[in-house]
């Protein structure tokens, strides 16, 4: 996704589709998957990764889950913003640079137009997420920045999870999707842990697919192990996703990074 000479608009990769098995997959004119929706569901959450994106579930107490306002940096197939939207009823706002990748959505992904609590934003999300209005604006946000060779996350430094701390209230939790031949589990949870703390920061071991889901805190006191059980068990019940699974998988910021943080 690199700019033309003179100024000119960026040549985007264009979003295509293919469908197997009942579900429809997005693609940005490459055989890696961006997103995927299952025809017949489409509030379902289809892929695993996009799944344990939701792991933040599990840190906000049950009768809050729902509450606030949700962002999503990276649209993909609009899974994440549908499911905000439409089962969690959160105000949703999903941030996508690639006016094609919205295009598809709204044609073939079942993302609907804008409405009272729903906000589809063509922008770059660096510059979004540091724009001022933005601060301590969302209680939840989802990151899943990829272009069409999904090497690595497009969007991975200091700078911009200091913007994306910023971004989020008190309270607030981030998930990020870190996956790609070129992405480094130990290098970008070191640049989040630098900017969030070592003791809010923690992760999922990685899908058979090799995607690795961080969750990061601003001030999240973490609750005894009972109730993480018993949340976990409210959003099996309540959404069907397989949260006493995640609770199994999650893990705290690896002891060698915490040291050398600490160096």
């Amino acid at each position: 996704m690199s700019k033309t000479k003179n100024n000119k608009q960026p040549a985007w990769a264009p979003a295509t589709l293919s469908e197997f098995e009942g579900v429809r997959f997005l693609h940005l004119d490459s055989i890696w998957v961006q997103g995927a929706m299952r025809i017949r569901k489409p509030q379902q959450l289809e892929l695993e990764y996009i799944q344990r994106m939701m792991v933040w579930m599990l840190w906000r107490e049950t009768a809050e889950v729902r509450e606030g306002h949700a962002v999503q940096l990276g649209l993909g197939a609009a899974a994440i913003t549908r499911f905000c939207h439409k089962v969690l009823r959160m105000k949703t706002t999903a941030v996508e640079i690639n006016p094609t990748v919205i295009s598809a959505c709204r044609a073939w992904f079942h993302l609907p137009e804008d409405d009272g609590r729903l906000t589809v934003v063509n922008a770059d999300a660096a510059r979004w997420v540091q724009e001022p209005e933005h601060v301590q604006s969302a209680q939840v946000l989802n990151i899943d920045l990829y272009d069409h060779d999904a090497a690595s996350p497009v969007l991975d430094d200091e700078d911009f999870y200091r913007h994306c701390h910023g971004l989020l209230a008190d309270g607030g939790l981030m998930t990020v999707n870190l996956f790609g031949r070129d992405a480094s589990f130990a290098r970008s949870a070191t640049r989040i842990a630098r900017v969030f703390g070592s003791d809010q920061v923690w992760s999922l071991a990685p899908t058979k697919e090799g995607n690795t889901i961080l969750v990061a805190a601003r001030g999240v006191q973490v609750p005894e192990r009972e109730e993480l059980e018993l949340r976990a068990a409210n959003i099996e019940s309540q959404f069907g996703l397989p949260a006493r699974k995640w609770l199994r998988l999650v893990r705290p910021l690896p002891l060698n990074l915490i040291n050398q943080l600490q160096a």
